[in-house]
C-alpha cells in the first residue's frame, strides 16, 4: 500500500485497474507529473480514473517525422510521381516544393499532425524542418510556434534540415547557425556523397555546428551500397574521436541491407562501438538494414513514420504501434519477444538515442503514458487497438482515440 494517511491527498490522479506490461495488476499513482508510486492498490487520488483492466505503456516516441512537409489537415493531394522509376532525392524536393507551394499555412498542417499523433499515443518527437535559402527560416519559426502551443501535450525535438545540400547549396550553412541560435537541439545533414558530393565537407559543417552548440547529430543516409557504407564507417570514426557517442543517428541507412551480410556486419561494429544509433521506418518499396543483425551487433536501432501523407508519400496517420507492427512485419517478427523487440524501436530504445530522460511506466518517470485495450506488448503491436487514454505529465491530452482540447 502507498502508506499515506487515510483519507489524505497523496495522489494528483490515480490510475486503477491498470494492467503492466509483465502482466500484473496495478493502480498506479501520478504526483507533480511524474509516476509517484506503483502498487497493488493506492489511495488518496485527487482525482481516480479506473482504467478496466487496460494495458499502461509508456508514451510511444516518433524518432523521425517531418511536421513542416505533412499535408494532414488541408486539401488532399494525388502522390505526383517522379519521371525515374529510381529513388531521387532531388527530383522528389522539386515536386515537393510544387505541392507546398500551394499548400495550408506550415502551422496550421504541423498543428492538424500533431493532435493526429498526440490522440495515437506519441508523448515525445523528432521532427526534422527543412533549412535552406528557398524557404530560410520560415518554416521553422512556424514549428517552434507550434512546439511551444502544444508543449503540454507533446516534447517535440527539432533537427535543423539541410534538404536542399549543405556545402552545395550557397547560404545553407549561416542558416543552419541561425537556426542553431534559435533553439534547435540537433544538426541534421543528408547524403553528404549523393547531395552535397563532399563527404568530409558535410561531415565537417555538421560535426563542427554539433561540437559548437552542444548538439545531437541526426544524418539522412540514401546513399546507396559501398558508397553508403564508406559514409556510415566515416560517420562512426569521427563520432568516436569526438566523443559523441550516444548523440549520433543515421536515418534510412539503406546501405546497411543492400550489400552482402558480412559487409553489414563489419560497419554494424564500427557504428556499435562508436554509440552510433539507426533509425528505420521499414519502407515497403526499398532494402533496409536488418533490425536483428544491428541489434545483435550491439547498435541502437529506434523508429519512426517519417513522411505522412505529403509529397514524398500519401500514407501514415502518425501512429506509433502501427510503425512498430509494419518493422515487425518487414523483419519477419512472429514471436511475442520479437514483437516486443518492434515495440521497444518505438519507446525505450528511441527514448535513450534522443536523449529523454525519466523515461517509462516506473516510479520516478515522468507520466507520459498510453493507454490501450490489449492483454501485453505483443497484442497491442498487431492489433493496434485505440488509444482509450494518453497522459502528457500525468494530464489527460487524449481519450477515445481523440486530442483533447483545453
Amino acid at each position: 500500500m502507498s502508506g499515506e494517511a487515510a483519507g489524505a491527498i497523496a495522489y494528483d490522479t490515480v490510475l486503477t485497474q491498470a494492467r503492466l506490461a509483465d502482466g500484473r495488476h496495478a493502480a498506479i499513482g501520478i504526483r507533480e507529473g511524474r509516476i509517484a508510486a506503483i502498487d497493488a492498490a493506492l489511495a488518496g487520488g485527487r482525482e481516480e480514473i479506473a482504467l478496466g483492466g487496460a494495458l499502461v505503456l509508456p508514451g510511444l516516441v516518433d524518432a523521425h517525422i517531418h511536421l513542416d512537409k505533412s499535408l494532414v489537415g488541408d486539401a488532399w493531394q494525388p502522390h505526383r510521381p517522379g519521371k525515374s522509376p529510381s529513388f531521387s532525392v532531388m527530383e522528389r524536393v522539386a515536386i515537393e516544393a510544387e505541392v507546398l507551394a500551394r499548400a495550408a499555412p506550415v502551422a496550421e498542417r504541423a498543428a492538424a499532425l500533431v493532435e493526429m499523433a498526440v490522440a495515437r499515443g506519441t508523448t515525445h518527437m523528432r521532427s526534422h524542418v527543412d533549412i535552406d535559402p528557398v524557404t530560410g527560416l520560415r518554416s521553422l519559426e512556424a514549428v517552434l510556434a507550434v512546439r511551444d502551443r502544444y508543449k503540454d501535450a507533446l516534447s517535440i525535438q527539432i533537427v535543423a534540415f539541410p534538404q536542399r545540400g549543405l556545402v552545395s547549396c550557397p547560404g545553407t550553412r549561416e542558416l543552419m547557425e541561425d537556426a542553431m541560435r534559435a533553439g534547435v537541439e540537433v544538426v541534421g545533414g543528408l547524403d553528404p556523397a549523393g547531395v552535397d558530393h563532399d563527404v568530409a565537407g558535410q561531415l565537417d559543417v555538421v560535426f563542427g555546428l554539433a561540437e559548437r552548440y552542444g548538439a545531437r547529430i541526426d544524418i539522412h543516409l540514401h546513399d546507396p551500397g559501398a558508397e553508403g557504407l564508406a559514409e556510415l564507417d566515416e560517420i562512426a570514426r569521427r563520432t568516436r574521436a569526438l566523443g559523441m557517442a550516444g548523440r549520433v543517428n543515421v536515418s534510412h541507412a539503406y546501405a546497411l541491407g543492400m550489400v552482402p551480410t558480412a559487409d553489414a556486419q563489419r560497419t554494424a561494429e564500427h557504428l556499435a562501438t562508436a554509440g552510433v544509433s539507426i533509425l528505420t521506418n521499414a519502407p515497403g518499396n526499398h532494402a533496409y538494414p536488418s533490425v536483428r543483425q544491428l541489434r545483435a551487433a550491439g547498435v541502437t536501432v529506434i523508429a519512426g513514420n517519417d513522411n505522412i501523407r505529403d509529397a514524398w508519400w500519401p500514407y501514415g496517420d502518425a501512429d506509433m504501434l502501427e510503425r512498430a507492427m509494419l518493422i515487425g512485419y518487414g523483419s519477419g517478427f512472429l514471436t511475442d519477444e520479437e514483437l516486443a523487440i518492434a515495440f521497444d524501436l518505438a519507446t525505450d530504445s528511441a527514448a535513450r538515442a534522443l536523449g529523454i530522460g525519466d523515461y517509462g511506466v516506473r516510479v520516478g518517470a515522468y507520466a507520459d503514458l498510453v493507454v490501450v485495450a490489449a492483454r501485453n506488448v505483443a497484442e497491442a503491436v498487431v492489433a493496434r487497438p485505440p488509444r482509450s487514454h494518453v497522459f502528457k505529465a500525468g494530464k489527460l491530452v487524449a481519450q477515445a482515440g481523440a486530442f483533447v482540447r483545453r
